[in-house]
């Protein structure tokens, strides 16, 4: 294991970035003259799950995979932690085993604290150590409720995602290794998204989505925020494959967190954007967003449109409109600007959202499905309950490809003011 030493040349913006205000000016200088400052390389193993170790490290830069053996099972991928995270903070408090195994994914710089130097710091400064001890026990306690949420349902995907991924490797070629890994980030997605929408008295959601061989990383979910507001969104990512599968994992679940933190869909996506940037900054996979909140008393919905296909609108005894909006795709990109804009749903109304899958399907003379068949199945269906209208569009699509393998995912999701 490789260990390099750096001048600690930001250490007291890492340390205030990464606790906030729990630590003050004598708690930073303490860190910054006892921890070490150290970079490693991919590969390098800094937590072994079942070992007793003791130190406690914090992400300058780079990034680190988290993964766990359950007893008698396969290893299992948990998370991705990036610049500002931190772990292996239960070593300073006790001598249990480490539960995880932490592994440097790309060139990584880490500030370290041992339990000696920890114990140093208890005996000379003690309200330093208890400001650490009070901030990781806190943070530990916030999030570990809402990462065990969050994981239980991803990792048997994602366990057996990467156990097929793994044979793929042992016994297939290159090529051959590809195609399986397409297969299996379509088999991940499906089971990633939500098994059942909601149900409410006045409105109706109804959803599809149907992999292709070679994926796209499509996502969708509605989600009741309050007694009143409902959250939904529709996404596709860039990429393919099984890097696209994992890409689709972190989208759904920052739409998942930062949904409930704000009734602003501008807020909303944007968070999702700094939360895909801290993970992947260097990454050329990006994410198309269609997110909106119903108000369902009033039936105002606020969205909006992250370069995602726009929406389509039928009213009874209308044209169906094109929602506007327009806004850049994310997690690609620093600088985002988003037009977050209003529509009232009224009784009678359907409100199509769907995937570039729909109208880039193909039939065997290689013309796309497109935009105005799309509307014109929508016009004829209007009057549909949303399930029937999902039905109506898939059986338009399938007509018109006539067994052409689908390139990309298609998915749906309808909502239908009762």
């Amino acid at each position: 294991m490789t260990r390099v030493m750096e001048p600690p040349r930001t250490t007291t913006t890492i340390l205030r970035s990464t606790f906030g205000s729990a630590l003050d000016v004598e708690t930073v200088a303490t860190l910054r003259s006892m921890g070490k400052r150290c970079v490693y390389p991919p590969g390098t193993a800094l937590c072994h799950q079942g070992a007793l170790e003791d130190t406690f490290y914090i992400i300058v830069e780079g990034s680190v995979i988290v993964t766990q053996k359950p007893e008698g099972g396969q290893e299992r991928f948990v998370t991705l932690m990036g610049p500002n995270q931190y772990f292996g903070e239960l070593g300073l408090l006790d001598d249990a085993p480490r539960s995880m195994t932490c592994t440097v994914a790309k060139p990584t710089t880490v500030i370290e604290v041992t339990k000696e130097v920890f114990a140093r710091i208890v005996e000379t400064s003690p309200t330093v150590a208890f400001a650490i001890t009070q901030r990781v026990l806190a943070e530990l306690r916030r999030t570990s409720e809402q990462s065990i949420q969050d994981l239980r349902e991803k990792n048997q995907a994602l366990e057996k995602a990467y156990s097929d991924l793994q044979r793929a490797q042992e016994s297939l070629l290159e090529k051959e290794r590809l195609e399986r890994e397409l297969d299996l980030a379509a088999e991940m997605q499906g089971s990633l998204l939500p098994k059942s929408l909601p149900t409410f008295s006045d409105y109706v959601f109804s959803a599809h989505q149907q992999a292709a061989r070679r994926v796209g990383g499509d996502l969708f979910n509605v989600i009741p925020l309050d007694d009143e507001h409902v959250g939904f969104t529709i996404a596709d990512v860039s990429d393919k494959g099984f890097q696209a599968a994992l890409f689709m994992a972190m989208t759904q679940t920052l739409f998942f967190r930062e949904a409930r933190r704000s009734l602003s869909p501008a807020a909303v996506v944007k968070s999702v954007h700094a939360g895909l940037m801290d993970v992947a900054p260097t990454s050329d996979v990006f994410v198309t967003a269609f997110y909106g909140v119903l108000h369902r008393p009033s039936g105002r919905i606020t969205f909006v449109r992250a370069g995602h296909e726009r929406p389509l609108l039928a009213r009874p005894g209308q044209p169906v409109e094109l929602l506007p909006g327009e806004g850049r795709f994310i997690g690609m990109i620093d600088e985002l600007e988003l037009q977050e804009r209003t529509e009232v749903l009224r009784s009678g109304d359907r409100l199509v959202l769907y995937s570039d899958g729909v109208t880039d399907a193909t039939n065997a003379q290689g013309k796309l499905f497109g935009r105005d068949r799309l509307l014109a199945v929508v016009d004829a269906a209007r009057a549909l309950p949303a399930p029937q209208i999902v039905q109506k569009i898939l059986g338009s699509v399938a007509e018109w490809c006539r067994g052409t393998p689908p390139f990309d995912d298609l998915t749906l999701l309808v909502i239908q003011s009762v």
